[in-house]
């Protein structure tokens, strides 16, 4: 059947166009508000084709059709139905009121919020970082003859399409997240933070730095922005609303992410970098062991905010003075120690979406693009990102334990072996498995509350 036949059925299943008071769509599930469910004929739903699964939801009808095909079948569905249906703003409220029932708490929002920020991007995080992994594995395997050929440039521009305006598209989808009504702001303010221009600019006798503090520099200005133009919308009239509040937000939002926000970022970034190389690499075996814990461990919290960008100079400090980074390969433990948490999850969970989300993960997960993992998988379920984060500072310690070196950037995960120095390719495969598994160990002992199908 195609998608319209699939829609047609499932519009008479429900008892025909007259019974939908709205229809929406997730990322699996065809969500349907009907006059009286009970005129909705599930057995029937159940075995029509392309159905992997019906959910009853307080009042609720969701048809599970999985990634992709959902939105299809549900743009069928509003065809059918005759008119462009959205969720107003009551039934927004609705809904959110039904979700804090279970979910309302301050560390399930946080989460929450954080994950609808990124979510989005995943699939171009998982397309950017293969290419790139593939391309730096080239360029390992053939030198910098290959590095320098139009192959090359053209492979590393498609593999940092997202990373190359990851600030804007952040400062996008933080914006809705905190609900403003000009979500644009917030791109215009992570391509102030991120731009060029900045090197040109000192404040207090010091030159700015284009996207210093990363990511989370971006998060904290936009919530600023949101804050400030709600504040605007108190007081000004409806008439110049258009006109003075983005003129007021944009300005008081960019000059406090240049005089405060941006360089408590940056600072923050820039301490944690120094002092975990400067520890790491220490000769006194309990101190390198100790930092190579806190490093593999915080280094996924880095990644989710962006602030891992900050401690790229240190990695080059330390191959140009020493020959290699002993911090990377202590990192990289924390990608690896996702994957073994992820493994768990796959093993515990019932969740037939879930499992297919965390396997077709599994694959960059190698290949040490972490991405994935952390928003589709960990994050959103909160102890195995916990239990990755404890499997990490395991992982952490065993590579600074054998002062484990990278003589190069680019490649994470299991590719990492091929830059490793001093033919320490072994010890570092050790600590690789040591990774996984005290990943799926804090994963398995610390579980998770399994979404219901």
């Amino acid at each position: 059947m195609t998608n319209q036949e699939i829609a047609k059925k499932l519009v008479e299943l429900v008892g025909g166009k007259e019974n939908i008071k709205a229809v929406e769509n997730c990322m699996t599930r065809c969500r349907l508000e009907l006059v009286d469910l009970s005129k909705a004929k599930i057995a029937e739903i159940k075995k029509a084709e392309g159905t992997l699964g019906v959910v009853e939801a307080k009042g609720q009808l969701q048809v599970i059709y999985g990634p992709g095909k959902v939105n299809k079948i549900t743009e069928e569905v509003k065809k059918i139905v005759g008119v462009k249906i959205a969720i107003g703003e009551e039934a927004v409220k609705a809904t959110k009121a039904k979700l804090k029932e279970k979910n309302d708490t301050k560390f399930k929002n946080i989460l929450k919020k954080l994950g609808n920020i990124f979510i989005p991007l995943i699939p171009l995080f998982v397309a950017c970082g293969l290419v790139l992994a593939v391309n730096n594995i080239a360029g390992v395997y053939f030198g910098d003859a290959y590095k320098t050929t139009n192959a090359a440039q053209i492979i590393g521009l498609i593999g940092n399409a997202v990373f190359s305006i990851l600030p804007i598209l952040v400062g996008v989808n933080a914006s809705k997240e905190f609900g403003s009504q000009m979500p644009m702001i917030g791109g215009a303010l992570g391509g102030v933070i991120s731009s060029a221009t900045l090197a040109n600019i000192t404040l207090f006798g010091k030159a700015l730095t284009p996207g210093r503090g990363g990511i989370i520099s971006v998060i904290l200005v936009v919530a600023l922005a949101v804050f400030i133009e709600k504040q605007c919308r108190k007081f000004i009239p409806d008439v110049l609303d258009l006109f003075v509040t983005p003129l007021i937000t944009l300005t008081i939002s960019v000059l406090a992410a240049l005089f405060i926000l941006q360089p408590v970022g940056g600072a923050i970034s820039d301490a944690m970098g120094i002092l975990v190389s400067n520890t790491i690499a220490s000769d006194n075996t309990i101190v390198s062991v100790l930092s190579g814990a806190i490093s593999g461990g915080l280094f996924l919290p880095l990644v989710m905010t962006g602030m891992h960008q900050a401690l790229t100079p240190i990695h080059a400090d330390l191959i140009a003075n020493v020959g290699y980074t002993i911090l990377l390969p202590a990192l990289a433990a924390a990608g690896m120690a996702q994957v073994g948490a992820t493994l768990a999850v796959i093993r515990k969970t019932k969740n037939e979406r879930l499992k297919k989300t965390a396997k077709n993960g599994l694959i960059p997960g190698f290949l040490g693009i972490g991405e994935p993992l952390i928003y589709g998988v960990t994050l959103p379920l909160g102890k195995p990102f916990l239990g990755a984060c404890l499997g990490a500072a395991i992982g952490g310690a065993v590579m600074a334990l054998f002062k484990v070196g990278a003589v190069a950037l680019g490649v994470s995960g299991l590719p990492l072996a091929l830059l490793i120095a001093d033919g320490k390719i072994l010890v570092f495969l050790i600590g690789v498995l040591a990774s996984y598994a005290a990943g799926y160990f804090f994963t398995s002992i610390l579980g998770f509350e399994d979404p219901v199908e």
